[in-house]
């Protein structure tokens, strides 16, 4: 495993502590609208959602925390890399604005922003925490829900990211 672990969403679907009552909804299916194949994930930023999408009607709605005014993005990608406990390397730019942060936190540490797993996504290097606008780039999510997601998706899946 390299340290590009924390890739996230333009990188990573990490996990994190819950910090919000927003963030308190678990995965519940939904009905969708839209024009996505079954398994694929899609997030919604200005809802701060992610939905795996099951059929053309129904989806499983998870929370989620996204980037900070100015670290969002938008696009299509897939996942690229799963991960159990992962360790983390802080990209540039979160070094950059915490320069005493160390080079890796190791996964399982209680500071590690990563949780119990993190899928990666093709380009990107950021992270961050669950339920609002926080993170450099990344999707944040919930121990369970991640564990959740992590056990029902593939490298490969399609992530279609609007904003």
């Amino acid at each position: 495993m390299s340290l590009r672990i924390a890739v996230a969403l333009a990188a990573t679907f990490g996990a994190g502590l819950l910090v919000t009552t927003e963030a308190q909804a678990r995965a519940e299916v939904v009905g969708v609208h839209g024009d996505y194949s079954p398994g694929t994930i899609v997030v919604k930023t200005n809802e701060r959602r992610l939905y795996l999408i099951l059929d053309q009607g129904h989806a499983v709605r998870y929370p989620v925390g996204v980037g900070k005014s100015g670290k969002q993005w938008a696009g299509t990608t897939r996942i690229d890399g799963k991960y159990r406990n992962p360790a983390w390397s802080p990209p540039r730019e979160v070094k950059h604005d915490k320069p005493n942060m160390p080079d890796v936190i190791p996964g399982g540490s209680p500071r590690n922003p990563m949780g119990v797993a993190a899928m990666t996504l093709a380009g990107g290097e950021y992270a961050g925490s669950v339920g609002g606008f926080v993170s450099y780039g990344c999707i944040r999510m919930l121990n369970d829900d991640i564990t959740d997601l992590y056990g029902r998706v593939s490298v490969g899946t399609q992530v279609v990211v609007t904003r």
